[in-house]
């Protein structure tokens, strides 16, 4: 066997090339010579979805293999993960249809774990495959289920093992033709089309405005009046503040140290709890004014938070050449912000962002500075996802199992030492995770090109992503404390009884190991048959067995005390409750301890599901004043309902039957937090663009969508479906009334983490959308759907003028480094008459124009370029949107190419760096060059 040594690196594409124009002969490879992995490529392309009508697709895995010297024969397994359940592993014709297939190619797909649970499976030849010789590529057809219009639907995390040996890296690439409708079309139904040059172009319709300050505020205060000139501020002008607002004092001196160290003008903190900014007779809890004169600055709030919220403005008002120079080690002794009142309230009390972390795991500073950056947005509630079936990630004093099993994966299919792979990751790059030879770092994950994180990048197919982590104690606390400088409530989420997998295996783990079966989850005898949307079998724990109850209370017992030691309140926790797998009629249906427990006896799945909620909503009680969770926990049409609970409604997929759910609860007299997937998932692709990282399962989601998001009337919203058909809001759907809109708690993002692999996507995902987001839960001036195109041209100017060069700067206040990776749009052109007119969705922007992409030129109008050209945007800081190209022809086979030339090629761009014919360019890197 061949084995990777020390000096191997990945090979790039030059090299890559080279290996498979070494063509070897049949029989030049040695007897049982196996290729080194990292001398494998393995390539995923869908390629025809008209095959089936939304059942399966066929697509392509091209295995290439770049050994001078190694065919690769048999005795292989090759492991990798999937969100799409390959067909082979379906029941019926399907399943049939698609083994045959992949047998007459002399290879198997099936569930690679014991458990036959999650999104992990391994492909092996059988006797019958024909071994891939050295330098040969070998295409094999593959049915997936359902579709994959985007890259992020792609299997990852392929790993190879010889025989008995370890399983290591085999680099791997997603292609996906924007250009081909069998690539893009979902379905027959699927009438969306693909994000193109031409298509944003015609969406591009706002116009350079000249902004108010109100204007250039984020979200837009009550009132806001410049009275003409600006008033100096450095980090140290003096701040007055009474001992209750020291926190705020001390915060606001950290964050104009940031930008200017020198002595202004003083600056006064105080609060009036009487405090009315919006005048309707009535005081304004977090509310504030902030007045800046030529002798200094005042704010006042009607409470602490208040006080913040007025700092957060002032941060603002903070020119962002300012932050620019101090990010470039130039900070002024001063800086000038304008003269001007400003009084300002909140729509929401509630107004919150959630992030999974289960999913894939984010660091405590990656936490604090999404904490940061809610708090200069004015968010309020930090909903945490700390459990999910893919990862426990908060140490619990008492069950190290929980974080030694559950907080980390590994490529095991007998789960001996953690949770198996999944979601493509697990360790990120780091070792002892069961996966040998990864790349060692994300620019050789990345197939050795830097990755921008605009988008899509091939290093999400090759094992970045934090499948392994966890909070520790101190971590914990500590994240605590630093939202509550915030004004920030961390609302923790454990969820339960489904999506538990983590939980039900590690205590599994425990048993094993230690014979205590005080804190098991499952009946071991249960018989039950469910799976999740996820594929999860065994992610459900037992309402009828006694270590249910004993394990929440310990949980919820210790995280009572992490709230404690952190010297801040619980005031909400959590319970989950999304997705229980199956019919409800299936839920613990063969389970010998539900039917022996005279409490449970008898008892239908969605009793037994009741008594579970109930039960679990006391214990959470004894250490949180309230609670909330999923809407799947309380259903409109239901009898349940919970003590000091708020569902949070998310499923108003149109169509679906569950759009008007959250104001069936808010009429009801149920208090609601509005999660509304349509318009609040922020970890949803921003368009239909295969390269937008994120799936589109209830829709696109991007910033528009936020801002123009109708919290009271959620039904504006319904103008098309998911694939772009038209949507007309059913006259069955409820209305909210006057005594329901007093129930509206608030609303609350997502950021979801199955994509998340990185703090640099993650932020991706979140900007601009967040800021939306915030609008419409600060904004008191909810646009009407007929005001909103204009309140849409003054926040797309808000974003290009000032709001986009603020983030490309912004310090996070206590932490170190600075800059946000917000989306920066790419922009929309066309060309008639080789004429070439560009335009930006957010005015402001710069926009950079080329014919060969690697001279670039500054767009100021229409410009000759011929038949073709290259348009990117600029952003502040000098980084840019991925290449947009326009009138771009692909490549053809036997055709000259001129150097310069620029071509598409399975989606990607290239540019000849000299003369070239006939060789493909993703297999000519000395004659094509990739562009970004």
């Amino acid at each position: 066997m061949k084995t990777p040594n020390g000096s191997a690196a990945l090979v790039t594409a030059a090299a890559l090339a080279a290996s498979l124009a070494v063509a070897a002969a049949p029989g030049t490879a040695a007897a049982g010579c196996r290729p080194d992995a990292r001398d494998l490529l393995m390539t995923y392309q869908p390629v025809d979805h008209t095959v089936t009508d939304a059942q399966y697709f066929r697509a392509r895995l091209t295995l290439a293999n770049r050994d001078r010297g190694c065919a690769l024969a048999g005795g292989w397994a090759m492991y990798f993960t999937s969100v799409r359940q390959p067909a082979a592993v379906l029941a019926g014709a399907a399943g049939e249809a698609a083994r045959s297939r992949l047998a007459a190619q002399g290879l198997t797909v099936a569930r690679a774990d014991t458990a036959q649970s999650g999104d992990f499976y391994v492909l092996k030849p059988t006797a019958s495959f024909v071994r891939v010789r050295p330098g040969e590529r070998r295409a094999a057809d593959f049915d997936i289920e359902l579709w994959a219009t985007h890259k992020s639907d792609a299997p990852a995390g392929w790993a190879i093992a010889y025989g008995r040996g370890p399983a290591r890296w085999v680099p791997a690439k997603t292609l996906l033709d924007p250009a081909d409708p069998k690539q893009t079309k979902a379905f027959s139904g699927d009438v969306r089309p693909v994000q193109t040059a031409a298509v944003r172009h015609a969406e591009n319709t706002a116009r350079r405005l000249d902004l108010t300050l109100r204007q250039r505020i984020v979200p837009q205060p009550l009132s806001a009046t410049a009275s003409g000139g600006t008033v100096a501020l450095g980090g140290a002008s003096p701040i007055t503040a009474p001992a209750s607002l020291r926190k705020e004092a001390g915060y606001l001196r950290s964050a104009l140290s940031d930008v200017a160290r020198g002595r202004g003008a003083p600056i006064t903190l105080r609060t009036d709890a009487g405090l009315d900014a919006d005048r309707d007779g009535r005081p304004d809890a977090e509310g504030y004014t902030l007045n800046a004169t030529a002798a200094g600055v005042e704010i006042v709030g009607a409470d602490a938070a208040g006080v913040l919220y007025g700092v957060q403005t002032l941060r603002q008002l903070v020119p962002a050449s300012a932050y620019k120079a101090a990010a470039g080690g130039r900070a002024p002794a001063t800086v000038a912000v304008p003269r001007a009142a400003v009084a300002d309230a909140p729509l929401f009390g509630y107004r919150g962002l959630h992030i999974d972390v289960g999913r894939h795991f984010e660091s405590p500073e990656t936490i604090k500075k999404f904490l940061d950056l809610m708090a200069f947005s004015k968010l309020n509630r930090l909903h945490l996802g700390l459990t999910n079936d893919e990862g426990w990630r908060l140490e619990i004093p008492g069950l190290p199992e929980l974080t030694g099993f559950g907080g980390r994966r590994v490529l095991e299919p007998d789960e001996r030492t953690g949770l198996h792979h999944g979601m493509g990751s697990v360790n990120d790059l780091g070792g002892g995770d069961g996966v040998l030879g990864k790349a060692r770092d994300r620019t050789a994950a990345n197939l050795g090109r830097t990755p921008a994180f605009q988008g899509y990048e091939q290093l999400m197919v090759n094992f970045v992503g934090k499948g392994t982590g966890h909070y520790s104690v101190r971590d914990f606390t500590g994240i605590l404390r630093y939202a509550a400088e915030r004004h920030i409530e961390v609302v923790p989420e454990l969820n339960f009884p489904a999506h538990a997998r983590a939980a039900v295996r590690s205590m599994e783990h425990r048993h094993a190991r230690t014979g205590d079966g005080t804190y098991r989850l499952l009946d071991p005898k249960d018989t039950s048959r469910h799976v999740s949307v996820q594929g999860y079998n065994d992610n459900l724990v037992n309402p009828c067995v006694p270590g249910t109850y004993a394990f929440l209370r310990k949980v919820v017992g210790e995280v009572g005390k992490m709230y404690a030691a952190a010297g801040v309140p619980l005031n909400r926790l959590n319970l989950g409750g999304d997705e229980p797998p199956g019919p409800p009629q299936g839920w613990w249906s063969g389970s010998p301890a539900c039917a022996a427990n005279p409490d449970t006896a008898g008892k239908s799945g969605e009793e037994l599901a009741d008594l579970f909620f109930t039960r679990w909503n006391d214990i959470a009680l004894t250490a949180a004043k309230s609670t909330s969770g999923w809407e799947d926990v309380t259903a409109p049409d239901r009898d349940l309902r919970l003590k000091n609970f708020a569902p949070l409604p998310w499923q108003n997929v149109w169509g679906w039957g569950r759009e008007d759910w959250a104001y069936r609860f808010a009429n009801e007299g149920t208090p609601v937090i509005l999660a509304h997937a349509t318009n609040l998932y922020m970890d949803l692709a921003y368009n239909k663009d295969p390269d937008e990282p994120g799936y589109y399962w209830a829709a696109y989601v991007d910033e528009k969508s936020t801002f123009t998001y109708q919290p009271f009337d959620v039904y504006a919203n319904a103008t098309e479906d998911r694939w772009g058909n038209p949507v007309t809001p059913s006259p069955s759907w409820r209305r909210l009334t006057e005594e329901g809109r007093k129930n509206i708690l608030g609303i609350e993002a997502q950021l979801w983490a199955e994509n998340g692999k990185t703090p640099e996507i993650r932020e991706y995902q979140a900007f601009p959308k967040l800021l939306g987001a915030a609008e419409r839960a600060w904004n008191r001036r909810t646009p009407s759907p007929a005001e909103m195109p204009a309140a849409w041209e003054v926040f797309s100017n808000t974003l290009g003028q000032v709001t986009y060069p603020l983030l490309s700067y912004y310090r996070p206040v206590g932490l170190r480094g600075e800059g946000v990776n917000y989306r920066v749009p790419l922009p929309g052109a066309k060309i008639a008459g080789g004429t070439l007119t560009a335009s930006v969705r957010n005015p402001g922007m710069a926009i950079e124009y080329s014919t060969d992409g690697v001279r670039w030129h500054a767009y100021g109008g229409p410009a000759r370029v011929g038949e073709h050209a290259l348009v990117r945007t600029r952003s502040a800081d000098g980084r840019t949107s991925r290449i947009a190209p326009v009138g771009v022809p692909a490549w053809r086979d036997g055709t000259a190419y001129r150097r310069g030339s620029v071509v598409t090629h399975q989606g990607e761009l290239f540019t000849a760096t000299r003369g070239t014919e006939g060789r493909e360019p993703d297999l000519a890197p000395d004659e094509w060059r990739p562009l970004q």
